[in-house]
């Protein structure tokens, strides 16, 4: 462990921060999933991606640092690692309920990003299995009106992609 300007580097590349005068729900959240490959591993394990070189392949991250972060999630509970083949073993990592949990959490942080954060086509819309409806900011779907859950929602890669660096996005 290494203190630079009140950050705290620790082995692996993870930064923490000190919050020893804030008894906070947000502080303590975000020492678990704040750090940005942790949250876009979440995410893509909410959209279907659970093994190791997919997950390494969808986010270009290097490949020790997604094993420490796919370590964390599973020493959290967030995740868990299920065997798909024996020899060698290889795993897939799986949501268990507390990282169901965070779905609110990433549905609102995609509303976010789509309102504020793309110029352009979204990425992706979710939504209710079934009836093809988009979910709402509430996760209510508003073709038929239901309260949708996670396992009732669909996420759908539209093929939207970022607009090359220097191009202006019609108004």
């Amino acid at each position: 462990m290494q203190r630079t300007r009140g950050i705290v580097r620790y082995p692996g590349g993870m930064l923490k921060r000190d919050y020893t005068t804030q008894y906070c729900s947000m502080a303590a959240t975000l020492e678990i999933i704040g750090e940005r490959w942790t949250i876009l591993i979440v995410r893509d394990v909410f959209l279907g991606i659970r093994r190791f070189d997919d997950l390494q392949r969808s986010l270009g991250v290097a490949r020790n640092i997604l094993q420490t972060r796919l370590e964390r999630l599973v020493e959290h509970g967030i995740l868990r690692k299920k065997a798909y083949q024996e020899h060698p073993v290889r795993y897939e990592y799986r949501l268990t309920s507390k990282g169901a949990d965070l779905w609110p959490v990433l549905m609102s942080l995609l509303q976010w990003g789509d309102r504020y954060a793309i110029d352009g086509e979204r990425p992706v819309i979710v939504e209710h299995r079934g009836c093809g409806g988009e979910l709402d900011d509430r996760r209510r779907c508003v073709l038929c009106g239901a309260d949708v859950s996670v396992t009732e929602a669909l996420a759908v890669r539209t093929g939207a992609r970022r607009a090359p660096s220097g191009a202006t996005v019609p108004a």
